[in-house]
């Protein structure tokens, strides 16, 4: 098991998952290539890794051109891909009774046409090597729904079926498919929640005691997964505290 060397691009990695992720991708030995919206937290990244690991710019995955952007610097730069990963996602936890069309729209824009963006940008250049491994950051609330996640479950539920059905079409083009579904885990995903009563509560719960992953975990079975041989598809890794039910 290894990622010595293999070429990875990480969206959403200004914090959180995205960011450990990076981090432990070079510290094993990867070249990264990562992007997400804040500039400054993306220096205050970069500060922090090896030099020669990795190349980095400002990608809305919104955007399509961004997306296709930030996939060509990982080719112009390291000559390949060999790893996608869509980590982007927003969770603007609220009542569906409370009609923010707003905040539902944001959701499916980041978190499903982001993810669509991505394959859509690195398809091309996979087909072209010949093989290729697409990650993408999902959530145990894509299994089950939850009071006032309806709409951020039916996101991910969304991105499971795009993750299974891209894992059928590109078999026959050697281009491996992994879901990636944390439960709990302590990131600044609740900066996105309007409510800020709704956001202190779930902080708090993540600060109890082994309430919560942290980042750093995730991002050790994310390193795992893109680290087996190819003849090895992982296509879906659920992860969760030990007493989360």
């Amino acid at each position: 098991m290894s990622v010595q060397d293999k070429v990875v691009v990480v969206t959403g990695a200004s914090s959180g998952i995205g960011e450990a992720t990076v981090k432990e991708l070079t510290a094993q030995g990867a070249k990264v290539v990562f992007g997400a919206r804040r500039q400054e937290k993306l220096d205050s990244v970069a500060q922090t890794l090896p030099e020669g690991t990795y190349a980095y710019q400002t990608v809305d995955v919104t955007d399509f051109s961004q997306v296709e952007s930030l996939v060509q610097l990982a080719v112009d730069k390291f000559g390949k891909v060999d790893a996608l990963y869509n980590n982007a996602g927003i969770m603007p936890m609220e009542p569906l009774s409370n009609g923010n069309r707003k905040a539902w729209q944001q959701m499916l824009d980041v978190n499903v046409m982001g993810v669509l963006n991505g394959i859509s940008a690195v398809l091309p250049i996979m087909h072209q090597q010949g093989y290729g491994h697409i990650l993408t950051t999902d959530s145990l609330a894509g299994y089950r729904v939850y009071p006032n996640v309806a709409v951020y479950s039916g996101t991910k539920y969304a991105v499971r079926a795009i993750m299974e059905g891209l894992r059928r079409e590109e078999i026959k083009n050697n281009i491996r498919t992994t879901v990636v579904a944390p439960g709990m885990v302590n990131t600044e995903l609740y900066k996105s929640i309007p409510d800020e009563t709704t956001a202190q509560n779930l902080v708090d719960t993540w600060n109890e005691s082994d309430h919560s992953l942290l980042p750093s975990d995730v991002a050790q079975a994310v390193t795992y997964v893109i680290g087996t041989p190819q003849r090895v598809s992982i296509n879906e890794f659920n992860i969760r505290p030990t007493i989360e039910f």
